[in-house]
C-alpha cells in the first residue's frame, strides 16, 4: 500500500471521517436554529450556508481528478461519489429552503421569481442539472447506462457548477471576495483537464 493507493481498510476509515465532516455544517446549522443563532432573517440564513456549502462540495467534487492527474493519487476518485452525492444534498436543503420557508408553495411567485431574477433564473437549472447526476450515481445505473454514457452523463457536473458560480456572484451584492475565490478554485479544476484532455488527444494522435 502507498500513499497513491489506499487499502480498503484504511479508504474506509477515510470515508467515515469525511462523511463525519461532510455533516458539521449541517449540525452547525442546527444547532444555530436550536439556539435561535440565526440571526435577525433565519430563512437567509439558512439558505445563504446551504447554498455556500452546495458550491463548496460541487468543487470539492470536481477534485479529485485534477488531484489524480497531477500527483498519482488514486484513492480520492473513490470519494468522489460520496461529495457529489453531498452537494445534490445541500443542494436540496438550499432549494427547500427558498420553495418552502421563503415561498411557502406559492409558485406563481416562484415562476416570477425564476424570470425577474437572473441568479435564479441561473441557479435553478444549475440544481436540476444536479438530479440525474445523483439518481445515476448507485453502481446498478453505471451497469446499466454503460460506463462510456454514464461519463457522458456525469459531465453535467461542469455546467451545474459553472452555474452555480455565476448564482453566487449575482446574489452577492456587495462583497464579492467569496464568488470569485469559487470561480478562481474552479476555473483552475477545469484548467487543469483541459490540459491533461489535450496532452492525451495529442499523445493518442502521435
Amino acid at each position: 500500500m502507498s500513499i497513491k493507493n489506499l487499502g480498503n481498510k484504511t479508504l474506509g476509515r477515510i470515508k467515515v471521517v469525511v462523511f463525519m465532516l461532510a455533516l458539521l455544517p449541517l449540525f452547525k446549522l442546527c444547532a444555530g436554529a436550536y439556539r435561535d443563532e440565526l440571526g435577525a432573517n433565519p430563512i437567509e440564513k439558512i439558505s445563504h450556508i446551504t447554498g455556500y456549502w452546495t458550491l463548496t462540495f460541487l468543487l470539492i467534487t470536481l477534485t479529485p481528478t485534477p488531484l489524480r492527474q497531477l500527483s498519482g493519487w488514486l484513492w480520492p476518485v473513490r470519494l468522489r461519489r460520496m461529495l457529489g452525492l453531498f452537494a445534490f444534498f445541500y443542494g436540496c436543503l438550499h432549494v427547500l429552503t427558498y420553495l418552502v420557508l421563503d415561498q411557502f408553495f406559492d409558485w406563481q411567485d416562484i415562476l416570477k421569481d425564476i424570470v425577474k431574477r437572473p441568479y435564479i433564473t441561473v441557479g435553478f437549472p444549475a440544481f436540476l442539472l444536479m438530479i440525474p447526476l445523483a439518481v445515476t450515481s448507485t453502481d446498478n445505473m453505471i451497469r446499466r447506462l454503460g460506463g462510456k454514457y454514464w461519463r457522458m452523463l456525469h459531465t453535467l457536473i461542469y455546467p451545474s457548477a459553472i452555474g452555480g458560480v455565476v448564482h453566487y456572484w449575482w446574489l452577492v451584492k456587495k462583497d464579492l471576495t467569496n464568488p470569485i475565490i469559487f470561480a478562481a478554485l474552479l476555473g483552475v479544476l477545469l484548467s487543469i483537464r483541459v490540459v491533461y484532455r489535450l496532452r492525451s488527444i495529442r499523445l493518442f494522435a502521435v
